[in-house]
């Protein structure tokens, strides 16, 4: 436990879901910036993948462990074989539209699997607790949980809670859960909710992704509605580093809420890709001419905005990328690495829409 400013003890770090895309970033810093130990766990669903930790992989300090976070016994002999001082909870099905199409899953992954972690968490923190060790246990979240945001105001660590898909609801439920594990238990833990992350390594289902490739191949560019939906954007290594300064320095129990300060509506944000393929990636007609509206999701929230004093003020983060050029970074890194790209949509995904038509956010 520590008070905000102090800092924890910390030489062996267990990730959840750390070969899917805020949780390999994750993973790469940690790698690169500390002296850490990383136990990398994760399922490698359509959301994981290997390719993502190129570079990391062999590093003696780096361990992968594909287990499911639903699976309490393997959790159990991670912990017992690892002995972490801490925990990135990142593991979770986080797509609205894949939501919408098959709740169980998330369900599944994101309030059972939170529960089972807790659970082997706790049992672990026990043991550590009579040793007088310390151990910390990060839950990662995301704004969508607040539900939507009327203009203007920003969400708070204190927003209530008013989840409008099935995947914002089963991340509410997962964050009801840590909390209850804190109050009720004393596990320590802190808690980030985090706005619309983008970068390097996204799945080629969500928005910006979706519209570099599809904007590189010359097909429509589908947008949800009338475009004007308004998202917080966050360059995913902003992120990581703030969840790296939560986990040694956040007080116990605490929230913190991590946003990049960007607000753009999604029409604003594919016209600005298509303006970087203009320039980086020439075609006969401007890319803008293949923007296709169509029809909006169901529950689709229209403005999601973060008030980030908190974490600013008590731990001194705040974002060090503008959109601009964190846009033109990520734009940039998916033309040079077409292999990572076409490997996923050959693979796992392929840019089908099934059940509704998706427009990538």
């Amino acid at each position: 436990m520590t008070d905000a400013g102090g800092e924890r003890p910390i030489a062996t770090i267990l990730v959840t879901g750390g070969a899917g895309f805020i949780g390999s970033a994750f993973v790469r810093h940690l790698l690169a910036t500390t002296t850490l130990t990383v136990v990398n766990v994760d399922k490698l669903t359509y959301a994981g993948n290997l390719q993502s930790l190129t570079g990391v992989l062999d590093n003696p300090r780096h361990h992968f462990a594909r287990v499911d976070v639903c699976d309490e016994a393997a959790l159990d002999r991670l912990f017992a074989q690892y002995a972490p001082d801490a925990v990135a909870h990142l593991a979770a099905e986080s797509h609205v539209d894949r939501s919408i199409d098959g709740p169980g899953e998330f369900v599944n992954t994101n309030i059972v699997g939170t529960y089972a972690l807790l659970s082997a968490a706790r049992r672990y923190w026990q043991q550590r607790r009579a040793e007088d060790a310390a151990f910390v246990f990060h839950h990662i979240s995301t704004d969508e949980v607040f539900g939507s945001l009327p203009s203007p105001g920003r969400f708070t660590e204190a927003s209530p809670y008013r989840p409008n898909s099935p995947y914002s609801a089963s991340k509410a439920a997962a964050d009801h859960l840590v909390r209850a594990w804190h109050k009720t238990y004393g596990l320590p833990v802190v808690m980030t909710n985090c706005s619309n992350n983008y970068g390097p390594y996204q799945s080629p289902e969500k928005l910006i992704p979706l519209m570099i490739i599809s904007g590189l191949s010359g097909e429509r560019l589908p947008v949800y509605g009338d475009g004007t939906n308004v998202r917080d954007w966050l360059y995913v290594q902003d992120h990581v580093e703030a969840l790296w300064e939560v986990i040694r320095r956040g007080a116990s129990g605490e929230t913190y809420n991590v946003g990049g300060g960007e607000e753009l509506r999604n029409i604003d944000v594919v016209h600005a890709i298509c303006a970087l393929l203009d320039e980086l990636r020439p075609r006969r007609r401007p890319h803008a001419e293949l923007i296709e509206f169509i029809a909006d999701r169901p529950g689709h929230d229209r403005r999601y905005a973060i008030d980030a004093t908190k974490i600013e003020c008590d731990l001194g983060w705040r974002p060090r990328e503008n959109f601009a050029s964190a846009l033109r970074k990520t734009v940039a890194w998916y033309l040079a690495n077409e292999d990572w790209w076409r490997a996923v949509m050959d693979g796992s995904y392929r840019g089908e829409r099934p059940g509704i038509e998706r427009g990538g956010e």
